[in-house]
């Protein structure tokens, strides 16, 4: 379907959507739809399979929540659901669960989230009440199934969101398990931010002619965020939190989410922010759902305006305010590039995607820019004297709004009072003084060093994962350690039980708050494997392996004795 075949003034109710959709829509704001729903919706109304390629925060959830919604029968309902929607993260089934409630309240939709890390009995006894939509990580699906409290025998259709992420994390033998025991006559829809190989694979194999959707304005990485600006500054690993608080001082953003690779980093970075006179707030897998609620509450309100956040806990936020995205690490693979700074420049709302390069990962944000085919720019950290004309500038701007908008006349008194002993000329550059003192957080007298590129000598290249490099020839384990500030989990399980890495990445990941990138060197032996996790995570990781199956058995899971 070509993307200029609906261009125009289209309207929700040119898409002949039900009364209570519209009015549901209209109630929350939304008055047209986007690229991506103007060419989705249609086709998946008359039963197509669908293809569609669309960044994070382009309306995808609407494009497939309203279609389920519409085809609802009116009157009793059965009590087996007739969607699934397959996501990657427990943070992505509850955004998509509750946007599809609110699009089908008036109709009384019964619609549930289950993931891994909610108590199970909570689950079970909603679905034996019945529910319509169901929202699922992969891993907590195929639990419910083998339990026999998920019936997927009057499935009318599957959603697979954010694709590229579902198998990334490892659940591509999930996904496949579950399609399997779904009605050979679903219509199936699968949306992702990029098509890899594997996604074309996947597509091939369960989805029926399917139409494919890239609207014109999502045609790349650049075209999907046409009013984002991408730069980048090199800056040594030692001055990484004094260069992020200089670049934020003069950037000024309205609100920004900075990306980090680990809770401590998350949690070490929000101290010191908040020590620069920033607002911050940490969000990652640690914390409790109440406070993660609390912390986005806060960033929505402008009580804060400044989130440090691991991907997985910010996957699938919507701040409408966001201006700025940091990568306060260079990501490992594009794709999270691409979803990271989708969080910014949508519905024609400009952004800007910053980067923190060390020099050693240079070659790295090269390989990003050739798989998105888009240009990051090099810019020069600001300098102490850059930091301080902007300022300056700050405090301008603030006296000049105050004096076009405030009533100054109860200050007059001050004013006139001090004018029989000062100059005014003076009197005014003391309020300035005090006011830009008042206002400006402490500068930063010491200079950044200006390093050079240089590309990173063989031996400084990061661990890999592998299937045989945790064992010597008799498969006994190796007596070295886990890399600092992580922890070594035993898992009972290896490659005798066809144990692979991506099915303990995808483990991990669907019943934890961990990322796929989060998790360390994995070493798979004959009957046991190991694997490196933050050691802040290891007791949360232990006690949801020993909870979940991997590969359709339960194996012993603890610390390494070693």
């Amino acid at each position: 379907m070509s993307a200029n075949a609906t261009e125009g003034a289209v309207s929700f109710a040119d898409l002949e959507l039900r009364p209570e959709l519209l009015r549901a829509l209209s109630s929350l704001g939304y008055e047209e739809p986007t690229p991506i729903q103007r060419e989705a919706i249609p086709p998946i109304l008359t039963g197509s399979d669908v293809l569609g390629q669309a960044a994070t925060g382009t309306g995808k959830t609407a494009g497939f929540a309203l279609p389920a919604l519409q085809r609802m029968p009116e009157g009793e309902r059965g009590p087996d659901p007739m969607t699934l929607v397959l996501v990657p993260t427990r943070e992505l089934a509850i955004q998509v669960s509750e946007a599809t409630h609110r699009y089908g309240q008036e109709l009384g939709a019964r619609v549930l989230p289950i993931y891994g890390g909610q108590p199970i009995g909570r689950q079970i006894r909603t679905l034996e009440q019945g529910v319509d939509i169901v929202v699922a990580t992969p891993g907590r699906a195929l639990d419910h199934m083998s339990r026999g409290t998920l019936s997927l025998r009057d499935l009318s259709m599957v959603v697979l969101d954010e694709a590229d992420e579902m198998l990334d994390m490892g659940f591509a033998e999930d996904i496949e398990a579950i399609l399997s025991e779904t009605p050979q006559d679903r219509q199936t829809i699968l949306f992702s931010a990029t098509m890899p190989a594997r996604i074309d694979g996947l597509a091939r194999q369960h989805m029926s002619e399917p139409i494919s959707i890239r609207p014109a304005h999502e045609t790349s990485t650049t075209d999907e965020s046409p009013l984002v600006r991408q730069s980048s500054y090199i800056v040594p690993r030692s001055h990484k939190p004094a260069a992020l608080g200089r670049i934020l001082d003069v950037e000024s953003p309205s609100a920004a989410l900075v990306f980090c690779r680990t809770r401590e980093e998350v949690d070490e970075l929000t101290v010191t922010l908040n020590g620069r006179g920033y607002r911050a707030e940490a969000l990652h897998g640690g914390m409790g759902q109440e406070q993660r609620d609390r912390v986005m509450g806060r960033l929505r309100n402008r009580a804060s305006d400044l989130l440090i956040a691991t991907d997985v806990a910010a996957r699938g936020l919507d701040v409408e305010h966001l201006s700025h995205v940091v990568n306060y690490n260079v990501p490992s693979a594009s794709d999270a590039y691409v979803h990271r700074i989708g969080r910014v420049g949508r519905a024609g709302r400009e952004g800007v995607a910053i980067t923190l390069v060390e020099p050693r990962e240079h070659r790295m944000l090269k390989a990003i820019e050739r798989a998105t085919n888009s240009q990051v720019t090099i810019e020069k950290l600001p300098t102490v004297a850059d930091l301080r004309a902007r300022r300056m500038e700050l405090t301008r701007a603030a006296l000049q709004e105050s004096i076009m908008e405030d009533d100054l006349d109860h200050y007059r008194v001050v004013v006139e009072a001090l004018s029989d002993d000062f100059d005014v000329m003076d009197i005014a550059l003391a309020a300035v003084r005090l006011a830009h003192e008042t206002n400006a957080t402490p500068a930063d007298e010491e200079e950044i060093p200006e390093v050079s590129l240089k590309q990173p000598k063989r031996n400084e290249r990061g661990a890999r994962r592998s299937t045989n490099k945790g064992r010597n020839g008799g498969g006994e384990r190796q007596s070295r350690g886990p890399a600092g500030g992580m922890a070594r989990i035993f898992v009972g399980a290896g490659r005798s039980a066809r144990i692979r890495p991506q099915d303990l990445v995808g483990a991990i990941a669907g019943e934890t708050s961990l990322a796929g990138r989060d998790i360390g060197a994995i070493d798979i032996a004959d009957r046991f494997s190991l694997v490196e996790v933050p050691e802040s995570a290891a007791e949360d990781v232990i006690r949801a392996l020993r909870g979940s199956t991997i590969k359709g058995r339960k194996p012993v899971v603890r610390r390494d004795a070693r």
